[in-house]
Parts: C-alpha cells; structure tokens; sequence
C-alpha cells in the first residue's frame, strides 16, 4: 500500500512538473503574435531590424578571432626582432584596420536597431490602443458594466500596449545572441568540447530563477487589478472638475488619499517582498555563473603557459568565455523577458479574443410599417443577477403615440429603453419593430431610427457645434444642422449669447472652455436628440430632472408638436409632465402593474393615482 501511495504522490509531482512546463512553453506562442503584429505594422523597419541583428550577432566572433591575430602577430613580430630578424609591422597594422572595420560594422548594427526600436516604440504602442479601442467598439453595453471584464481591460491597457515592443525586442536581442554564441561555440569547440558546456550551462542557474519570480511578478499584477483600478478611481475623484465640489464640502478628500495610499501601502509590501527575493536568488546564482566563467579563465592561462596554446588564442578564448557568457546570460534573460513579456501579452489577447455574439441582422424595413413597437413577453436579466430586471413585459406603441414610464428608481424604465435600442438582448421573449424581431435589423440603421436622451447623457468636452453634431455622425459637422437641431431642442437662444456661438469650447479640460448649467446641458442634449431626421422613435429618459417644473412643462409640449406620426417615449418623475402621454406604463419591480390615460389611472386609485396625489400636495 505504502509503494502504491509512493507511485502516485511521484505520478502527481511528475504530472505537476508536466503541468508547468507546458505553461511555460505554452505562453511563448504570444511571440509569434507580436511578430505578426511588428511585420504590419511596418515591413521596412521589420527587414532593417532583422538585418542589423545579423550583423549584431555574427561579427563580434570576428572581433574576437582578428583579436587573437593581432597578439599572435605581435608576438612573432617582437620574436623576430629579439632573434635579430627582419620584423614587418604591415600584418599588425591590417589586423588593425580589419578589426576596427569590423567595430565600425558592429556599432552601425547596434545604431541601426536603436533606431528600428526608437520608430517601433510609437508605431507599436499607438497599433495596439487601436486594437484596444475598436475592440471596445465591437462590446456590447453588458460588458462593460462586469467588473471582471472592466478588470480585463484595465490589465491590457496598463501593460499591453508596452510589451509587444518589449517582446519583440526581445526576440531580436535572444537571435542576436544566438547568433553571437552559435559563433563562438564554434571557435570554442578547437580549444574543448568542454569548453563550450561551461559557455551555455554557467548561466542556466540564474535564468531558472528570473523565469520563476517573473511568474510570481505576473501573478501578482493579475491579482492587484481591481485595487489598481481603485487606485485610479479615487486619483479621478480628487483630481477632476466634476468631483472636487462634492470632495471639498464633505471633506472627503483626506478619507480618499488615505484609501488611496492603504492600498499603495498593500501593494509595495508585496512589491517589496517580491523584489528582495528576486534579487537575492538573483545574486547567488550569479556567484555560481561567475565562478564557472573564473575557471575558464584560469583553464585557459594555463595551458597558455604549458605552451598548448599561443598567447593570441588565449585572449581570444578568454575574450569569447567573457562575451560568451554575457551573451548567454542576455540570452537566458531575454528569454525569462519574453517569458514575462508573454504572460503580460495574453492579457491583451484575453481581452481582444473576448467573444462577441455576431449582429446578424441586415433588414432595413420591417413587414408591417404601423405596428410600431412591440415587446412580446419580454424578460431580461443581468449577468450574474439573482432576479430579472423586466419579466413578463407585454406592451405596443403604435405610430403617432406617446408613451409615458413611471416607477420607482430601479424598477426597469431605462432597462426597456436599452432593449429598444438594442444595447441589450432580451433574456426572453422579443422585442420588434415595424413587425420585425430587433435581432434582424441592421444595427446601424436600426439606431438611426431611435432619437434618445439618457438621465447620464454624455458632456462632450468639445465645441456647442459638435456637441450636437454628436446625435448623427453623418452630419457630425453640420453647421445648418446645429442650428436646426438647437432650434427644436430650445438651445438656440443661450446658444447665440455665447461670444463664440456655436464654436464655443465646452468643459473645463481644456483651454477657454465653459461650463453650462445643468438646464442648458439638457438643452444641448435635447437638441442632440433632433440631429437624427431619421428618427421616428423619440425617447427621453429623464433628461429635464435639471430644470425647473415650467421649463419641462415646456420642453414636452414642444417635443409633442414635433412629433408628429413619430413614437415618443418619456421617461419623468413629474406627473405634470406625465399625464400629457397618450398612454401611462407603470412599472413595479420589472413588471408592469397598471396602463392608461391619466384619468383612468386616477380612477383606479392604485400606485400611479397616489404617486401623483402624494406629489400634487408638493405644490399647494
């Protein structure tokens, strides 16, 4: 019982031991990938980089063999003088020049890869945020609201954009120094077989050890990136414009710089501990490389003086044992650097090969132009959500309609608007339009049908003009269409105060920039909204809460004069508002518990008739 147990504890250590070196084999498939990536990103630097390589790693054996020659030449020269012979200086003097030609090859190589390197740098970096971005541009809404993928992201744009540079240089120098020994093992090999065992295995101690702590170093960063995200979130809240209000009044900044250097304080304890090891495993092993490089060298000087060698071929060996060992040590560090370069780049891989569900649909129109909108037992949960936001909802708005959504925060009144817009899917059940199932549209001109304002609608830090050119990319320029879209959205008349009108610069990030009220925001994103001539559907989420009753009161009548045979879709918690909508969907915990005018609403005397009786004392 006792061998089996033995047997299996050895199958499981070997199995283990299998395990990781797959892993570390596995995670160098990311170098073929940043290769690929350098190759289209620019092929002339990529051939200039590999051709200086080359030369990099090839001449510096030649260094040392012209070396040797120049001592040995010396020597017979200075033999031949103590011996009273004709002695020539010609063969010194063009082992020199050789040598110096060689030199002067080696540090064009080595300028030739800066340069290579110092173009990679930008290109690179600003090929790779690319990817990043039109990635982010391919996700859906649901991704970006999951912390772990939000943790995804963060890893790639921290560290991603860096290494395949890093990777490939890295690549670069491990062939150049391939190269470099390749070279000089072959010169090697005429002095002892195992001359050239002590040049490749001296310096494997310390390679095993950089491999091992840029592991942990890597683990450690995958750990840390929802602290690190933190971090970079109250950085935000004490530093930006839209916060510093709300931090200065509730004294929140010193509690916020000292969240902010807690977890600074967690990290570099961690850091701390990770690099004492690190460098102290480094140290001793490097004891052990620099010993085995000594012996050579004592190897070497003594069968020198035996007369077994000429005194230029032990400069030489002794000049190839130091390169030679400096350059396996580059050697096995590029590799522990790619290793780390590899670990970090699959975290831009993990997030750019995140699975996207294809938009398949590609129907312009749909069968039945009247039946507007239609949700068909319609249920949607979030990822990861114990309950379903909306379930059960059954609901149609016809052309020339307007709908009004009441309920409490939370009760699933955008979550429908983003299902209209299809910045979800529903879990269940469909949602249509014109009598076509959303999922069949074409995306693109599905959204151009759809004119809507969020509660959280964005502040461009842009000029007026494009912050409303915003509503339609197409016309994103438009200055006709700017004023018309800010006639109808009420905008116009601040608009045209401004010393610079429409050319004004908004926000506070940059030069001149000026900041609206809340009011006037909405306005600008009111008229945003009617940049869209396409749109027939209408839909405002609550973006007048920063106005006044009166200024609301006014904004829907106008929106109702314009509507016209568009569906509207208004999303307020002012029943003054409200009860101007054709129908009224009141929603209670994701399902729809009444529907109708205001009077008959008001008559059922249920949530909608006390919300409004309990709101209407506000005002007496």
């Amino acid at each position: 019982m006792a061998s089996k147990s033995k047997l299996a504890k050895d199958d499981a250590i070997h199995g283990e031991n299998l395990n990781s070196a797959r892993q570390f084999f596995g995670v160098f498939k990311y170098s073929k990938r940043a290769l690929e990536l350098l190759w289209t990103t620019s092929k002339s630097l990529s051939l200039l980089l590999g051709f200086c390589t080359i030369l990099a790693g090839i001449l510096p054996s030649g260094v040392a063999w012209v070396g040797a020659r120049i001592v040995d030449s010396v020597y017979w020269a200075t033999r031949a003088l103590a011996n009273g012979q004709e002695m020539s200086i010609m063969p010194t003097v063009w082992w020199v020049v050789a040598e110096a030609g060689i030199l002067v090859l080696i540090t064009a190589a080595h300028r030739g890869i800066t340069l290579c390197q110092a173009l990679l740098k930008a290109q690179l970096a600003h090929r790779v945020n690319v990817l990043i971005l039109e990635k982010a541009l391919t996700l859906d809404l649901t991704h970006f609201e999951d912390s772990e993928f939000y943790d995804k992201l963060t890893r790639a744009r921290r560290e991603a954009s860096s290494r395949p540079l890093s990777l490939v240089m890295r690549t670069s120098g491990l062939f150049q120094n391939a190269l470099q020994i390749s070279s000089f093992a072959v010169l090697l090999a005429g002095f002892s077989p195992w001359a050239v065992f002590i040049l490749l295995f001296g310096g494997l101690p310390a390679f095993f050890a950089e491999t091992k702590f840029s592991g942990d170093a890597f683990r450690l960063f995958r750990w840390r990136a929802p602290e690190t995200r933190m971090q970079t979130y109250l950085e935000t809240a004490i530093a930006r414009e839209d916060h510093v209000k709300e931090v200065k009044l509730f004294d929140l900044g010193k509690l916020f710089l000292g969240r902010y250097k807690g977890i600074y304080e967690g990290l570099y304890e961690k850091d701390r501990n990770l690099t004492i090891r690190r460098e102290g495993w480094g140290l001793a092993f490097t004891m052990i490389s620099i010993g085995a490089l000594y012996s050579a060298y004592a190897w070497c000087a003594i069968e020198a003086a035996r007369g077994l060698i000429s005194l230029g071929d032990m400069t030489m060996y002794i000049m190839l044992f130091r390169q030679g060992q400096a350059a396996v040590t580059a050697s096995l560090g590029n590799v522990g650097g790619m290793y780390e370069d590899n670990l970090y780049l699959s975290t831009l891989y993990e997030y750019l090969e995140v699975q996207v569900e294809p938009t398949k649909g590609t129907a312009v129109s749909g069968p039945d132009p009247e039946a507007g909108v239609q949700f068909e037992n319609v249920e949607f949960r979030y990822p990861g959500a114990e309950k379903p936001a909306i379930t059960g909802i059954n609901l149609q708005i016809k052309r020339g309609q307007s709908l009004a959504l009441v309920g409490e925060n939370g009760s699933g009144k955008t979550t429908l608007i983003k299902l209209l817009t299809r910045l979800y899917k529903p879990t269940y059940g469909r949602v249509l339009l014109d009598g076509r199932d959303l999922q069949e549209w074409d995306t693109e001109v599905l959204r151009r049908r759809v004119g809507v304002i969020f509660q959280d609608f964005v502040r461009y830090q842009l000029i007026v003009g494009e912050n409303i050119g915003a509503g339609d990319v197409r016309d994103f320029e438009n200055r006709e269409r700017w004023e018309d879209a800010a006639t109808q959205g009420k905008a116009k008349p601040f608009i045209d105060e401004m010393p610079n009108g429409y050319e004004t610069q908004l926000g506070k990030w940059f030069k001149e920039g000026r900041e609206l009220s809340g009011g006037q925001w909405q306005k600008i994103a009111l008229s945003r909204a009617f940049m869209r001539q396409d749109a027939d559907i209408l839909v405002l989420d609550e973006p007048t809460a920063a106005m006044d009753a009166a200024a609301e009161a006014e904004v829907f009548e106008h929106f109702r004069s314009l509507m016209g045979k568009k569906i509207g879709i208004v999303i307020s918690h002012r029943f003054s508002t409200v009860r101007m909508a054709d129908e009224i969907v009141v929603l209670d915990q994701g399902h729809i518990v009444e529907r109708g005018g205001h009077e008959t609403l008001m008559q059922q005397d249920g949530i909608y008739a006390k919300l409004f009786t309990l709101q209407a004392r506000g005002y007496r």
